[in-house]
């Protein structure tokens, strides 16, 4: 795929870079930093709802993790049609295609609600999950190509920052508005007609919220409209659509691949668990919302390791860094699983600052030397994110067996295959 930023009132000149060396256009790259700010801050509103509907609905730990499973399973679904519609319409538009779909699942709420369901809750965020993939499999490579090749890491790392902004602003706004409705009578108190009203009234924080969010969507998917021939495409469209599974045969592309699974598995149950973790009397002892509220220091760390994390990308191997931060997590992970109190909570948040680099590079190093095939490497990548879906589940079973101490013990033998993929990965691609 060969791209050019199109001429506009603003650009000094109508030329573009070349391909090897990338493009510089930097008011494309503010365009694509708030598109990881909304669409990380969305998915970190799933940690909110979690307790919520596990409220409303009775659930326990493994029930309540399919909200997870329905978001992230649109990966699984919709990665490599995106990055088709890519391939047909370039990445603006099928920006704008995302942006339309998140909005249509924010929109599903309202009858979610009114039918007082589980189910349906959990199709409004299938919907949801479907629109950030989609947008998602555009901005990744995006990013990659707004500039040098050799500072691709880096420059992910940074927009992956702005993800991490999102996802430490959105809890905590969502704590407020979802965790601080729950009202002092329980569900499991009621029953039949009662119940379906309760659940109704109850569920009605989570569709302000999300209706909100879905006129902000619309304005911003208008904008992007706006700009959809700002970048001029030249796409590879031999082969099908599952031609971009043959990248599976390059042995570095398919183990970043199951490192992304891995590691978004670990990072979503993490994360899903957090609040549940904190108001365990052993650990915290806290309320609902407070334990909501710092769900924000979580995605936090990573926020601030991803803009440090930008700058120490560009002076050191992205492998070892790989390597390194895993290994701290599964540090971090024994260490709260095997302590009470403030030091078990605190050391659970820590992960997140481990997890900063961690998708941004292992992206990068799977996807060095992809050329014209970046945006299908984008789609098989995604596709990948599945794991949201399915660690996080299986982490739910282990907590109703086991307790959340010892389920942690799933993400940590994830972290274990990345830091290995981190060495693997170390030297850079020659040829």
């Amino acid at each position: 795929m060969h791209i050019d930023v199109a001429p506009s009132s603003s650009d000094p000149a109508s030329g573009a870079d070349s391909p090897a060396t990338g493009i510089d256009a930097p008011d494309l790259r503010v365009f694509v930093f708030a598109l990881f700010f909304i669409f990380g801050g969305i998915t970190s509103l799933n940690d909110i709802i979690i307790p919520k509907l596990q409220e409303l609905f009775t659930l326990d730990h493994a029930s309540s993790m399919l909200v997870q499973s329905a978001f992230f399973v649109a990966y699984a679904l919709f990665s490599i049609p995106a990055a088709a519609i890519v391939r047909r319409l370039g990445y603006l538009r099928t920006a704008s295609v995302g942006l339309v779909t998140m909005t249509a699942g924010c929109l599903l709420f309202i009858p979610a609600s009114r039918s007082a369901t589980f189910g349906m809750f959990l199709f409004a965020l299938f919907v949801l999950g479907a629109g950030i993939t989609i947008v998602q499999v555009v901005a990744n490579p995006l990013i990659s190509l707004l500039g040098r090749p050799a500072s691709a890491p880096s420059r992910l790392t940074f927009a992956q920052g702005f993800n991490s902004l999102g996802t430490t602003i959105f809890p905590r706004i969502g704590s407020t508005l979802i965790l601080g409705g729950i009202a002092g009578v329980s569900a499991a108190s009621l029953s039949g007609a009662a119940l379906d009203a309760y659940r109704v009234e109850a569920s009605r924080a989570i569709v302000h919220t999300y209706l909100g969010l879905a006129v902000a969507l619309l304005v911003i998917a208008g904008v992007v409209w706006t700009r959809r021939n700002r970048i001029h495409e030249a796409q590879e469209q031999a082969g099908s659509m599952f031609h971009a599974f043959t990248l599976l045969r390059r042995p570095r592309f398919a183990m970043g691949a199951a490192c992304i699974f891995l590691y978004v598995g670990a990072e979503v149950s993490i994360g899903s668990m957090t609040v549940a973790y904190l108001v365990q009397r052993d650990v915290w002892a806290v309320d609902p919302q407070t334990a909501g509220n710092h769900v924000s220091y979580y995605w936090g760390g990573a926020m601030v390791g991803r803009f440090v994390g930008a700058w120490v990308l560009g002076k050191v191997s992205p492998g070892r860094a790989l390597a390194s931060v895993a290994v701290a997590a599964i540090g971090l992970i024994l260490l709260s699983a095997n302590s009470v109190g403030g030091i078990a909570g605190w050391a659970l948040l820590a992960i997140g600052l481990m997890n900063s680099i961690m998708f941004p590079t292992i992206f990068s190093l799977a996807s060095q030397g992809l050329g014209s095939r970046s945006a299908e490497g984008s789609g098989v990548i995604a596709t990948a994110i599945v794991g949201g879906a399915v660690v996080p589940y299986l982490t739910g079973r282990l907590a109703n067996a086991s307790g959340l101490h010892f389920a942690l013990l799933l993400p940590a033998l994830c972290y274990l295959c990345i830091a290995a993929y981190g060495l693997y990965a170390r030297r850079p691609m020659t040829g």
